[in-house]
């Protein structure tokens, strides 16, 4: 997770300055979906951005 971190941190400073704060902190969440599609989890993906 730190790599994905890491990675994108440098992407959008690249894109649109070196004059962002922080963008992450060092902690992450996991978590089982169970038995639920991922057509399931999109939706509420999706639903969560306001899409």
């Amino acid at each position: 997770m730190q790599q994905v971190k890491g990675y994108s941190s440098r992407h959008l400073r690249d894109e649109f300055g070196f004059g962002l704060p922080s963008l992450w902190t060092r902690s992450y969440f996991v978590s089982s979906a169970g038995d639920v599609s991922s057509g399931v989890i999109e939706e509420y993906i999706d639903a969560q951005a306001g899409e």
